[in-house]
């Protein structure tokens, strides 16, 4: 079966991926706070709900306490975690891993085995949040960091991904629409009656466009680039999960305010230089509670629709 899953239609496949590449080209910097009609599908969800988490390092959690595996740092503090508890839920099975990209929905990392094999016909709810590390959030920042230095108040980072004419990091998320399509497709497969949700991406960089250079080292420019190629991104997702009968869940409205470059005590996304227990560019465990909350929102939206 994911044999079948993901080789499907070639066709099927580049049409969806044009179709999403297009609007992604025509409304780049929609709102991230508008839900479309079409993504409500999936399953019936109820307090005895088999819940099975799919992600990577944002859903994981790396560095906050407590870390329950040392593979794929992950914590039991994480957004799905605490989703479980509040939704008392029967059975939980996180199988979010760092580093993970959509390679690994089918292959093993590490002591982490194929994160699709989490799931059956039983499962009535699935969070996913995955695609950053197929675009390449690690190699993005770290170029952008090393290229600041260059013109801090300029755009190098920018310039450098739009070298060619065309920017890399747009076409990139563009085909990276594929590989959602496919995974979202496999979940259907593997769990036909469940209930899908995909979780986008918080609010990294300041939604203003403004900087906060040396703390978080991007020349001046690059943070509303930076800031729009974040939003392409979640646009992705989103057109992705509303062709794919999921539902989109929108991390970075409830994150603007609270980004990389605040105060230690406001910020739920840490730098480059953490000073609380998370990965550097990651959710802190405030930031996870933050997702946690807007998962919960969604299932509660849908539960008072029943």
């Amino acid at each position: 079966m994911a044999d079948e899953t993901r080789s499907g239609s070639a066709a099927r496949r580049r049409r969806r991926g044009i179709a999403v590449g297009a609007a992604l080209g025509g409304c780049a910097l929609v709102a991230a706070s508008t839900t479309p009609a079409a993504a409500d599908g999936g399953g019936g969800y109820g307090r005895d709900t088999r819940y099975v988490s799919l992600g990577d390092s944002y859903t994981a959690g790396p560095l906050i306490p407590q870390q329950v595996d040392a593979n794929c740092a992950r914590s039991d503090h994480n957004y799905p975690s605490i989703v479980a508890a509040a939704r008392r839920v029967t059975a939980f099975k996180d199988v979010s891993c760092s580093g993970a990209t959509t390679e690994n929905m089918w292959k093993a990392q590490g002591t982490n085995g194929p994160q699709l094999d989490a799931l059956n016909r039983a499962t009535d709810l699935v969070t996913v949040q995955i695609g950053g590390n197929d675009v390449g959030f690690s190699s993005i920042i770290g170029t952008c960091a090393k290229l600041s230095s260059q013109d801090p108040t300029g755009d190098p980072c920018r310039r450098y991904y739009s070298s060619s004419g065309i920017d890399q990091l747009s076409l990139d998320i563009a085909r990276t629409a594929p590989k959602i399509d496919a995974v979202l497709r496999a979940v259907h497969a593997r769990a036909p009656h469940a209930r899908v949700l995909v979780v986008g991406y918080p609010d990294l960089l300041p939604d203003d466009g403004s900087g906060c250079y040396p703390s978080v080292p991007f020349a001046a420019g690059d943070f509303p680039y930076l800031r729009d190629t974040g939003k392409r991104l979640n646009l992705m997702l989103r057109l992705v999960a509303a062709w794919d009968r999921a539902e989109y869940v929108d991390t970075y409205g409830p994150t603007v305010g609270h980004d990389m470059c605040k105060a230690p005590d406001v910020r739920w996304l840490e730098p480059l230089q953490p000073t609380s227990p998370a990965a550097p560019a990651h959710p802190n465990a405030k930031g996870e509670e933050a997702m946690a909350r807007a998962v919960l929102e969604r299932l509660g939206k849908r539960n008072h629709q029943d």
